[in-house]
């Protein structure tokens, strides 16, 4: 399979990217800066492709018709101006890829879904950004996409027990939740082996 990962050189896209090598996938990494991209494991460099994508021009965002899946960890880049995710979603829209986006629990139609201290937290350090999320994500899904809303993401191996339950089956959690990023990863790369969703969003569990 040929796995597209846009914000591939964020810690998340970064850790799908290799996981999916990992398992044997192509990539093809999209990127604003294809120098500051670069793979751990030399010998999967001829299974490695790098494209530049620049989400807020049409002109200069890559052709996707090759690739199987987008995986989207698009974020917001410190000293970056609004508009980056939902421009993200329009690129992806536009380019009629099969598309997994990730979004964050607590914005949107998920806000409260992580409990009262959850959402404090992210209104705190999150603030401006979760009515962008929110625009995104309805951009994402209108276009077909599988929407992920992670809680908090830590460090830590993978999950033996990772999961997802559709938004409406999440029961709200008392303390903050949270997941790793690696078992955030390995569900997203789980979801674009194994379609199962479409246009819904979803809660990674681990």
């Amino acid at each position: 399979m040929r796995i597209a990962v846009l914000g591939a050189t964020g810690r998340t896209g970064r850790t799908v990217v290799e996981q999916a090598l990992a398992r044997g996938h192509q990539v093809v990494a999209l990127v604003r800066r294809p120098e500051a991209f670069a793979v751990s494991d030399p010998s999967a460099g001829d299974r490695v492709g790098i494209r530049r994508a620049e989400v807020a021009s049409p002109a200069a965002f890559p052709d996707l018709s090759d690739v199987d899946v987008v995986i989207s960890a698009l974020g917001v880049s410190k000293g970056e101006g609004p508009g980056v995710l939902e421009a993200g979603a329009k690129r992806l829209v536009a380019a009629k890829v099969r598309t997994i986006w990730l979004g964050a629990l607590g914005s949107g139609v998920s806000t409260g879904a992580g409990g009262a201290i959850y959402q404090a937290v992210m209104r705190m350090f999150v603030g401006k950004e979760l009515a962008e999320k929110a625009t995104a994500d309805g951009i994402a899904l209108a276009g077909g996409a599988t929407v992920f809303h992670a809680p908090d993401v830590a460090k830590g191996p993978v999950s033996s027990t990772r999961r997802i339950l559709r938004l409406a089956d999440y029961p709200q959690p008392f303390l903050p939740p949270r997941i790793t990023r690696d078992t955030l990863a390995a569900l997203l790369i789980d979801e674009a082996e194994a379609p199962a969703h479409r246009a819904e969003i979803l809660v990674p569990l681990g």
